[in-house]
């Protein structure tokens, strides 16, 4: 029985020929050639042109900043109102604190909050010490009147005698002078003698010097008299001042409602003792009332006394103007006052309420603007960084007019263009600057 074997598979392979001999090499079209180096060429160009792109942008600016970090705004065109916006508090515009005129014991006749009226009683001080310097003055001016009352009946006593005496050297000379005249006609009849009329003649004369000297003598006597009276009474004057000024303190040691208002603050508790020139208590006037508000330091030279404001309560506005502005600056702010005008201010009104004030200072019409922000006080406002795709560049700047919300661009910038407006702080004072995700 014959038997057939069949090849085996390692024999096959060895029997199968490979196709390396049927290969042949075929040349390249020029035509294709050309095109696959064009393509080459065109990609190297684009690598190029992407990594010279890339350059620029790295080296356009020295640093890159995130624009989450900064604040970017377009200059435009349009009004710039010039205004102020700031919340204030009531206050009394006339709250005077009233205040002990000595040491002493207060008596209370009201408490806090009362209402009260023009000149009523509100507290009592009392002072012995006053009391009795006072009747020590009263005692004294009582003297000097007497004094002054006696040295005017002096004087007058002493006039009196001066014009007896006047009168009396006035009766002397009239004798002499009828003496004289007899005797002149008893010599022109020859019945005295040369000697007699002489004689009657030197009588006349010495009537002559006696009436002078009673002129003169009463002249002086009534000056004297009245510089002795009138020094008493200037004396009594000066003491009655100083009575006066002892019964006004005296009287002061009750205080009294200088209007009609309303009791603030008592700040001496019933019965206790004050010391002098202390506060007692303080009245409101609830009348008048004003509103205090806090102004930037840079819009406080623009404020005027007069100059008019809005005050906004939850329904509505009324009519103010500034009344003070404070001359001095505290943590880079300063304290202005605004009052109702013409009297009118909404009902109700309490001390420390909380309202708006707008005050409008000027109105720009048409000129170049831009949201204000930190850049205006950096470099003095005359330096802007300019925003151009994903760069800003350090552009010189003038700038105008400024409100709490735009500020008036006067040259360096047009409308359209985009401008940092907050964050130039960190850029270092860069020529250009790049930002990236903006």
């Amino acid at each position: 029985m014959e038997t057939s074997s069949s090849p085996s598979p390692n024999t096959d392979r060895r029997r199968i020929r490979d196709t390396a001999g049927q290969d042949q090499v075929i040349a390249t079209p020029p035509a294709r050639n050309r095109r696959r180096r064009m393509a080459v060429a065109a990609g190297g160009l684009v690598a190029l042109a992407l990594v010279g792109w890339v350059g620029y942008g790295w080296l356009g600016g020295a640093h890159s900043f995130d624009g989450s970090r900064i604040r970017i705004a377009e200059v435009t065109r349009g009004d710039l109102v010039r205004d102020i916006n700031a919340d204030g508090r009531v206050i009394a515009s006339n709250s005077p604190t009233l205040y002990a005129i000595a040491a002493g014991t207060v008596r209370l006749s009201i408490v806090a909050g009362d209402k009260v009226t023009k000149g009523q009683e509100l507290a009592v001080i009392d002072s012995p010490e006053l009391r009795s310097t006072l009747v020590q003055e009263e005692s004294t001016l009582a003297s000097l009147e007497a004094e002054a009352s006696r040295a005017l009946l002096d004087a007058q006593i002493t006039r009196a005698n001066a014009q007896r005496a006047l009168e009396q050297a006035e009766i002397d000379r009239t004798a002499a002078m009828r003496d004289l005249e007899r005797y002149q006609r008893a010599y022109a009849g020859g019945a005295v003698s040369q000697n007699d009329l002489s004689r009657a003649q030197d009588m006349l004369k010495k009537a002559d010097i006696g009436l002078a000297a009673a002129q003169r003598d009463a002249q002086l006597q009534g000056a004297g008299a009245g510089l002795d009276s009138r020094n008493k009474q200037l004396q009594a004057q000066r003491q009655r001042a100083v009575v006066d000024e002892a019964r006004r303190q005296v009287d002061a040691l009750t205080l009294r409602a200088p209007f009609d208002g309303q009791v603030g603050q008592v700040q001496v508790p019933q019965g206790t003792s004050v010391t002098a020139n202390g506060p007692v208590l303080s009245v409101v006037d609830l009348s008048r009332f004003e509103v205090e508000i806090k102004v930037p330091e840079s819009f406080a030279r623009d404020l005027g006394i007069g100059m008019p404001a809005q005050i906004g309560t939850d329904d509505r506005n009324y009519a103010g103007e500034i009344a003070a502005v404070s001359p001095e600056v505290v943590s880079g702010e300063v304290t202005a006052r605004v009052r109702f005008a013409n009297g009118q201010q909404p009902p109700g009104l309490r001390q420390n309420q909380r309202l708006s004030v707008r005050i409008v200072m000027d109105t720009r019409k048409n000129v170049l603007m831009v949201e204000r922000g930190p850049f205006v006080e950096q470099d003095g406002g005359h330096v802007a960084y300019v925003v151009d795709g994903s760069s800003a560049s350090r552009r010189p700047i003038r700038l105008g007019a400024a409100s709490l919300a735009a500020v008036e661009i006067l040259s360096g910038l047009k409308a359209g263009d985009r401008i940092v407006v907050s964050g130039t702080d960190q850029f270092d004072n860069a020529d250009r600057v790049r930002i990236s995700g903006n």
